[in-house]
Order: C-alpha cells, then structure tokens, then sequence
C-alpha cells in the first residue's frame, strides 16, 4: 500500500504538456496542467508579454467590473503596465460581468497611473479599411457592449455625407457588459485606414 501511494501521489508531478487558452488560441507549453475548466489569464510582466505574441492571445479578468494589477502579474503600486504591440491583431477576450468583450487588435494599453491595486482603463485599437467596415465596427459596438444607437447612426450618417472629412468623435458609451465602453472614433478621409480607439472602464 505504501509503494502504491507513492506512484499516486508522484504521477502528477510528471504530467506536462501544451494548453489550449480559454477562447482556442494557439497552444502555449507549461510546465503542469491547470486543473480542468482552469482559465489562464494573460500576464503583462516580460515573459507574459512573450507568450501573448507567441499565442496570439490576450485574455484579462474583469468579472467583477474591475481589472487588477495583481491579475496582469505586476505589483499594486505599479504605475504603468507595458503596451503590448504586435506585428499583427491577436485575439482579444476581456471578461466582464454580463458579457465578455472581445476583438482583434495589434495594441493593447493598460492605464493604471496611480499607487492603488487596480487599472483604471483598458485601451485597445480597431482599424478599418473602409466605410461600410468601419460603419460595420460601429454598428457590431451598439449590439454588444450597449453603445446606443442614436449616435452611432448619426455618426455614420455624417461621416457617410462627407467621406473627406476629418472627425474625432467619442460615442455615449455603453454598459450592457457591465463596465463602461466607449468607441472613440478618429477619421480621415484622407488615410487609408481608419481607428477606432476603443476604452474600457470600471463602472
């Protein structure tokens, strides 16, 4: 029984292997398996960041309206996380009380200028191509996250009847979610592609 017992309790120790994120992400090695339905949350520290642009793959917990320090893998006190820029958009999962918040997005900015444990904003970017993409964006934010319609529309509208128009325009944010996201719009009829700055608060 006893040389039975040790084989149970060394079997563990041996398992290694490869892990799929929450969300389907590519497969990222550890060094043991989480225990099962285990999310693992993404890190900001450098090695974390590493694994993000390996990945593709950016997962944040906001469930309970607001995003610590401590979940990024930094310290209370720490002023600023790093921007995390990639060569291309990676999978963006930032989870909420109702309803998760998800994109694709090359830049990803975590404002946390205080001495305190939490963020007080998520920052991430959406391009678009054209009109109709970018109106497309829009009109996906006012479905989702709550964004009401009247604006957006309005917006739309307005960028629709002068496509050669410059516009900065932050739309009445939306809480469908359970924080607050506001769609931020810079255009330039004059550029290619157009950006949505996209900010996620704490309620």
């Amino acid at each position: 029984m006893k040389r039975l017992a040790a084989v149970l309790i060394a079997a563990p120790l041996l398992l290694t292997g490869c892990v799929v994120p929450y969300g389907g992400a590519t497969t990222t090695a550890t060094n043991s398996l989480p225990p099962a339905g285990a999310k693992i949350y993404s890190k900001l520290d450098e090695p974390g960041i590493k694994d993000i642009k390996a990945s593709k793959f950016v997962l944040l917990d906001m469930e309970n309206g607001r995003l610590t320090k401590e979940s990024v893998g930094l310290e209370d006190g720490s002023s600023q996380a790093p921007d995390v820029h990639t060569d291309t958009p990676v999978e963006v999962i930032i989870e909420a009380p109702y309803t998760a918040i998800t994109a694709r997005s090359d830049r990803i900015r975590l404002n946390g200028m205080n001495g305190g444990p939490d963020f007080s904003e998520v920052t991430y970017f959406l391009t678009a191509k054209s009109l109709d993409e970018l109106s497309t964006l829009i009109r996906e934010g006012v479905g989702r996250y709550g964004i009401p319609s009247d604006p957006a529309e309005g917006l739309i509208q307005s960028i629709s009847a002068k496509p050669d128009q410059k516009s900065d325009f932050a739309i009445t944010p939306g809480t469908s979610t359970g924080v607050q996201v506001t769609y931020d719009l810079r255009y330039d009829g004059s550029k290619d592609t157009q950006v949505i700055i996209v900010h996620v608060n704490p309620l």
